[in-house]
């Protein structure tokens, strides 16, 4: 059976509504989309690493109440778990203040078993991270090697605006590995100061990897690929609650449909047909609703059932 290896941070997301916290959930962008696939039924491992205190012992729980295996989870003996705060808007939008204590990032981990068409899920600066760079590359080659489908979501925050020139050779080692990139209009002002889909394929994407989605909060999805394939998908309209984790579980709303219908990497070698991308970003943008219609970082239960029931 196919399964999903997410690789990426942990955190502990504070969430506050005002002044006042409402809830606290683990959560990170990797980590949010592997719960959601866990949840759904998918077979899924977590790559990371975290702090030994009550926070990380509390994020490798959730990973495995959540059928995700942690055991690709590290644990620092010397240092405290990371946080942070995510102050929600009036349009619950998040804005977030982050506190890391890991004075000696040394990630170690064990290689999970990785076959054919299995989809590896990974982003953010964790994927870019100067001091981690060197393991994390490596597995993404022993990955692509063993003929995995390769997903990446560039996330680019605003807050290493000026790292850009310093992390563009680690960037364009991912979107050369990646087989499948995703991009919010954020991510790439942030980092080239293009505000369009078709001017950051061209300039920035198509030269490395053919499939580029580009997402643009609630405006319609940009769909760029191989063959010449352009589309645009209007957002569902949902009422929100929170947006946290809405990229995040698009991400594994299109890895589900990777594996609900059979995409393989073949098929994405090939160039994928008009209806495959219909039913890609149809699985992602249910994810991501679903996902916004409550606090949590991931999908419900409820919604999650209905997927284990009609696989």
């Amino acid at each position: 059976m196919r399964k999903v290896i997410g690789i990426g941070e942990t955190i502990l997301d504070i969430i506050f509504r005002g002044d006042q916290p409402i809830r606290a959930v683990p959560g990170g962008s990797a980590f949010n989309a592997m719960i959601s696939l866990g949840r759904a039924g998918v077979p899924a491992a977590f790559i990371s690493e975290t702090g030994n205190d009550r926070v990380g012992q509390n994020v490798k729980n959730y990973l495995t109440a959540n059928h995700v295996d942690a055991s690709g989870v590290c644990v620092f003996p010397d240092s405290k778990s990371p946080l942070s705060l995510a102050f929600l808007d009036d349009q619950n939008n998040a804005e977030y203040i982050f506190y890391k204590d890991h004075p000696h990032d040394r990630l170690d981990f064990s290689y999970p078993e990785i076959g054919p068409d299995d989809v590896v899920l990974f982003g953010s600066y964790f994927a870019i991270n100067p001091v981690v760079r060197p393991q994390v590359k490596t597995f993404f080659e022993y990955a692509k090697s063993r003929g995995a489908i390769l997903y990446y979501d560039v996330n680019y925050r605003a807050s290493h605006r000026n790292e850009v020139v310093k992390l563009t050779p680690n960037i364009l080692e991912n979107l050369e590995m990646a087989d499948i990139v995703r991009g919010s209009d954020e991510d790439f002002s942030i980092m080239y100061g293009k505000n369009d889909a078709d001017s950051v394929y061209r300039s920035e994407i198509s030269f490395y990897t053919k499939n580029f989605i580009y997402t643009r909060g609630s405006q319609p999805i940009e769909v760029r690929a191989a063959g010449n394939f352009g589309k645009q998908y209007p957002v569902q309209e949902t009422e929100t609650v929170s947006t946290i984790g809405a990229g995040d579980n698009f991400n594994a709303g299109f890895v589900y449909g990777l594996i609900k219908y059979g995409i393989t990497h073949a098929d994405i070698d090939n160039g994928l047909g008009e209806q495959q991308w219909d039913q890609l970003i149809a699985c992602a943008q249910a994810f991501a609703a679903n996902c916004c219609q409550s606090i949590n970082n991931s999908i419900d239960e409820d919604f999650a059932q209905s997927l284990r029931n009609n696989p």
